[in-house]
């Protein structure tokens, strides 16, 4: 039964073993114009039975096969001599195999032992091969054409050789497939070839993927140390390197920035020491061409004076030294070093000299980051307070986080500002922009408010001069701030905002909430804005925290996500004061900050402020409460009289409220109205086994006019305040101060 013709077999370099190595001539058939009719007559297929039974049944002989009817020409057999090439002659009706002693040379057959069974010649093949090399002899015998093959052979003693032959199909009277004859030659050579070319080029795709890779890793690397690190974990493909050395050149001197292969103490001694002019690496650098040196002989010929002070300190055989350049100038020098001797070839030359310029251009990039990186911190660190001062009662924890792009610089801003009486105010603030420019004028604002804030001003009244402040500067920029002036004596809080965040408490219940504060324009849009102040109170143990927009907006995240996210964060459970080593105000600030420190592509800087009130010792609040009130500042008398409600109930003596709040206005307000100075308020509560609970309240100012008690009459508008104080109080008198005096009045219990 006739088959059907295969194409070729597809071309498969010799040294990919799991491959079919036989290799197809192009076949060239010998077309009959009677084949049909013939193949009709005898009606069967041209196909021998050993063949299509997958058997071969090889014969033979010693020498070249005879023939009647054969004529050889006389110079054949020389030439099929000389050049190694055997011949075979296969009957096809009655599937026999003769070959001359060349062609059992070549195919590895010993004819004296040859069992000349069809199995054990195709037990000869490589296994792969066999049935390829079966399938074009069927197509050439069913065409009555030539067939030819590359293909692998095992030798008795198990070497692999290749073999080509090359053969045709004769027809006899009838126009049937009758004899194969051909000729066979040894390829070994050629697979051999073969072999060496597939490693080539195998390399040479190695070689060419370790270029990309390193080319992207090293273009990953953002600072100086993430360059050494990655140069020296590079596995260079077909020559691993037993020693790396990556060294930058600063002012003549080398400063190592990574090894591997060395020990860091063998390494020490070349830091930032001079680069001699002996070594080998100094020509690199002066010559701006790689050094290579393959023995160590060549390297004590070459460098005999270098060789004495630092060759024979290292066990190495082979070195390159490539010069780092970068925009036309060599910033540094990296060694690579084999402890064999290695004549490097050109391909490898080539790669170490492309490896040097990667390098080079990652570690020139990376200085001019670090150094970017060095001259923001250090400017942001003189920009913004470098201790947050310690103030009793309550504990504060900041963070600064720069953004991920650019020159990681901005105007954000925090403060904690101790103030008179023992209070403490807190700013956080942003100013319009992320460069340097933004960072001056946030530098010189928080000067400025800070200052403001010292004076005792109150938290309006602060703001406002802030605004007009900024204005004053006329640099076309804004900003947004949070003043907060927290009395530590019992935990009030007064905020004024200016266009910036809300501030988040988090309560003694563990609860995150957002603290709704009364806005105002942004600093500097409005010279004559007034902003209006918000109170609220805080129980021990209660934290404020306040932030800037970058923590809780971003091009991903709206602003009630972020806030919903910080209330989260900030209502997640702590450890209790004692229970870990580390305050847990502080492990706060941590978890708020990790939620935006892990992009490295966040748009804005981030400024973190968190004050915990502590409360007092002992479980109860301060017994006094000290304000300054500033001339012309009615409105603070209102704040005042809150504050001493507030004072008076956590005192335990509410009953004293509404007297202590009447007296102490008349007292504030006779002060402010008859006086060109601020006044000084002051309320203590003394308790006292012999003489019981009483409130002391006092009022200082700095003028020499004293008090007059005054009778009016029924329709005088004021001059009752006297009166009243000397009605309702306990005992009442004014004091000379030196400069001024002090006013004061007592209640008991």
């Amino acid at each position: 039964m006739a088959t059907e013709p295969e194409p070729p077999a597809r071309r498969t370099p010799p040294a990919q073993t799991s491959r079919s190595a036989a290799r197809a001539e192009t076949p060239a058939p010998v077309e009959s114009p009677a084949r049909a009719a013939r193949e009709g007559a005898v009606g069967g297929s041209r196909r021998p039975a050993g063949l299509a039974a997958g058997r071969i049944t090889p014969v033979v002989s010693r020498g070249l096969p005879t023939r009647s009817g054969d004529s050889t020409p006389d110079w054949l057999e020389p030439a099929m001599a000389a050049n190694g090439i055997g011949s075979f002659d296969w009957d096809i009706r009655r599937d026999v195999l003769e070959g001359d002693p060349r062609a059992c040379a070549i195919l590895g057959l010993d004819a004296g032992r040859f069992d000349r069974s069809s199995g054990a010649f195709l037990a000869m093949l490589h296994p792969e091969d066999a049935p390829v090399v079966r399938r074009r002899v069927e197509r050439a015998v069913t065409e009555l054409g030539q067939c030819g093959a590359y293909y692998r052979t095992v030798f008795p003693g198990g070497e692999l050789h290749a073999v080509r032959f090359r053969g045709r199909v004769l027809a006899d009277a009838f126009g049937r497939a009758s004899r194969m004859v051909g000729f066979v030659w040894d390829a070994t050579v050629e697979l051999h070839k073969r072999e060496r070319a597939g490693e080539l080029a195998m390399l040479r795709e190695e070689r060419s993927r370790f270029i990309k890779e390193a080319a992207r890793a090293l273009s990953e690397a953002v600072t100086v140390r993430d360059v050494a690190r990655v140069f020296t974990e590079l596995p260079l493909p077909g020559l691993p390197p037993d020693g790396l050395v990556l060294a930058s050149l600063e002012a003549g001197r080398l400063h190592v920035l990574g090894a591997s292969g060395y020990r860091s103490e063998d390494m020490h001694p070349f830091h930032r020491s001079p680069l001699l002019p002996i070594h080998p690496g100094a020509e690199a650098v002066r010559t701006r061409l790689p050094v290579f040196i393959g023995s160590r002989e060549e390297y004590r010929e070459r460098y005999p004076e270098a060789w004495g002070l630092l060759a024979e300190r290292f066990p190495r055989s082979a070195w390159a030294f490539l010069p780092l350049i970068a925009s036309g100038r060599v910033i540094g020098v990296c060694l690579v070093s084999f402890d064999d001797d290695r004549e490097l070839d050109t391909d490898e030359r080539t790669l170490l000299t492309t490896l040097g310029g990667l390098v080079a251009q990652s570690l020139a990039r990376a200085r001019l980051h670090d150094a970017e990186h060095e001259l923001a911190a250090g400017l942001q660190r003189v920009m913004l307070p470098r201790t947050v001062p310690s103030v009793p009662g309550v504990t504060t924890a900041v963070r600064y986080l720069a953004a991920g792009s650019g020159l990681q610089i901005g105007g954000d801003w925090y403060d904690v500002v101790p103030l008179p009486g023992g209070h403490v105010g807190l700013v956080i603030g942003d100013v319009q922009g992320h460069d340097v420019h933004a960072a001056g004028i946030m530098g010189q604002l928080r000067i400025a408010l800070r200052a403001y804030a010292a004076e005792g001003h109150p938290p309006a009244a602060v703001m406002a001069r802030a605004s007009r402040f900024l204005a004053d500067l006329d640099t076309d920029h804004f900003a947004t701030c949070t003043y907060a002036e927290v009395n530590v004596d019992y935990g009030v809080v007064y905020a004024v905002r200016a266009g910036h965040l809300d501030p988040v408490l988090r309560r003694s219940d563990g609860t995150g909430v957002v603290m709704p504060v009364v806005g105002g324009l942004p600093l500097g849009v409005a010279p004559d804005e007034e902003y209006r102040v918000t109170r609220f109170s805080l129980d021990p143990g209660e934290t404020v925290v306040l932030c800037t927009d970058g923590l809780v907006e971003a091009r991903d995240m709206d602003l009630d996500t972020g806030f919903a996210r910080l209330c989260e964060a900030v209502g997640r459970p702590l450890p209790a004061r004692g229970e870990s080593a580390q305050d847990p105000l502080e492990l706060l600030a941590d978890r708020i900050a990790s939620q935006a420190a892990d992009s490295t592509e966040r748009e804005d800087d981030i400024a973190l402020l968190l004050l915990r009130w502590d409360g007092p010792a002992g479980g109860l609040a301060a017994q006094q409460l000290r304000r300054r009130i500033g001339q012309a500042d009615l409105a603070r008398i209102s704040e005042l009289r809150g504050e001493l409600r507030d004072a008076l109930r956590r005192w335990g003596v509410p009953e004293l409220v509404d007297t202590a709040e009447l007296l102490a206005s008349e007292l504030v307000t006779n002060a402010i109205r008859h006086t060109d100075r601020d006044a000084m308020f002051t309320a203590r509560l003394y308790r006292e086994p012999a003489a019981g609970t009483r409130l002391r309240v006092e009022v200082e100012d700095e003028s020499d006019l004293w008090p007059t008690r005054r009778t009016p009459g029924e329709q005088a508008s004021s001059g009752r305040g006297l009166m009243l104080v000397e009605a309702l109080a306990d005992g009442w008198g004014v004091e000379p101060r030196g400069t001024g005096k002090r006013m004061w009045f007592e209640l008991g219990l």
